[in-house]
């Protein structure tokens, strides 16, 4: 996530360089540079998602894909010349917006752990495949668009639009997107499945945004689509949520396998005799080292023996501190109470104690399916 993202910032350098190069043929190069800047840094976080992204998510790749589709679209319908280059472009950039919705709904399912049939995404594919159909009729039939003309204004393609009878499909397609998407948000936070409030306010804004802007366009004559620059925006916040989302969980996983350890230290002292006294034979300065650890461990608080089960788990200490929400001088300062309770001065050393009753243990288990 950290690459991705300090990616960023240099591939803004980059096409804020490429913004300086001469257009295709004498167009305008205001809306056109700011189309062609979307449509090329889309696809860059497209590939930079693709390469630095270790576990991909399927939906996530989706999401950036599409994105790219549709501001590649934008680009070449504001840079065509002919009524026939307008059209193609059209349809480029409607296949993108009818996947999108699509993939954000799928995310928005996974970081709120929303359960759903698992055909769903494969009838949800075939409605968005019968929608593009639709919407890319213009030019053979009139059933979205009754008449469709093309015209330059101020150097830039523009398609003129009289809408058909199916042209409010479009709109119900996306209204049933948004109100699954908030109804899956609400009720995941009020079941209190997302990690934060912050994180359901930020899903929220990614789908607000996108339809806000939408209706906009629809309601008010821009001359450019302000969806090419909110659709970024929109998957670099889920992209945000989604990683946090899934290192919360294997954060929270981390813990619950650290709880779920055998805890090999007896409860009673018998019991502690008996393992201490087994082969291999110990000196008297690692009996005393293995009596202390195992004394030790009864004098923990709730706070330390949680610290303890992640150390034994393996995690750092940036782990540790994210797991239980604690800062460094904290955990400094129960790490000072443990390493003192158990007589260790080290988490390393405290791990090898581990491994030592650990190996005690199972040599204890062994010579006991042995005699049996």
């Amino acid at each position: 996530m950290k690459k991705f993202f300090t990616a960023i910032p240099l591939l803004l350098l980059l096409f804020l360089c490429l913004l300086g190069t001469r257009l295709i043929g004498d167009k305008s190069a205001g809306i056109i540079s700011v189309y062609r800047f979307t449509a090329g840094l889309s696809l860059l976080l497209f590939f930079c998602y693709c390469a630095l992204i270790h576990r991909k998510s399927a939906w996530l790749l989706l999401l950036f894909a599409s994105v790219a589709v549709v501001n590649c679209g934008y680009f070449y319908l504001a840079a065509a010349d002919t009524l026939q280059q307008a059209l193609v472009a059209n349809r480029v950039a409607y296949l993108g917006s009818v996947v999108l919705p699509l993939s954000m709904l799928m995310i928005i399912f996974t970081v709120t752990d929303t359960p759903h049939p698992r055909w769903l995404p494969y009838a949800l594919l075939a409605l968005a495949a019968v929608v593009f159909a639709i919407a890319a009729s213009p030019g053979i039939l009139d059933i979205y668009y009754k008449e469709v003309s093309f015209s330059i204004v101020n150097g830039v393609g523009t398609l003129q639009k009289v809408y058909g009878p199916l042209h409010p499909l479009y709109l119900v397609y996306l209204l049933g997107y948004l109100g699954s998407m908030i109804n899956a948000i609400i009720r995941s936070h009020i079941r209190r499945q997302l990690a934060s409030t912050a994180y359901a306010t930020v899903l929220l804004i990614a789908v607000m945004v996108n339809i806000g802007v939408w209706f906009t366009e629809q309601l008010v004559d821009i001359q450019f689509e302000f969806l090419s620059i909110s659709y970024i925006i929109s998957e670099l916040f889920l992209l945000g949520v989604h990683l946090l989302v899934v290192e919360n969980h294997r954060l929270h996983q981390l813990v619950v396998d650290a709880h779920t350890v055998q805890n090999f230290i007896p409860a009673d002292i018998a019991a502690a005799e008996q393992l201490l006294t087994a082969p291999p034979p110990q000196t008297l300065a690692e009996r005393e080292r293995l009596e202390l650890f195992i004394a030790g461990q009864e004098r923990l608080t709730p706070t330390e023996k949680a610290i303890f089960d992640l150390y034994i788990a393996r995690a750092d200490s940036k782990e540790v501190m994210l797991a239980l929400n604690i800062t460094q001088n904290t955990l400094k300062f129960h790490n000072k109470n443990i390493y003192s309770k158990l007589g260790v001065t080290s988490r390393r050393e405290l791990q090898e104690v581990y491994n030592q009753l650990n190996t005690l243990k199972q040599t204890i288990a062994n010579e006991a399916d042995t005699n049996q």
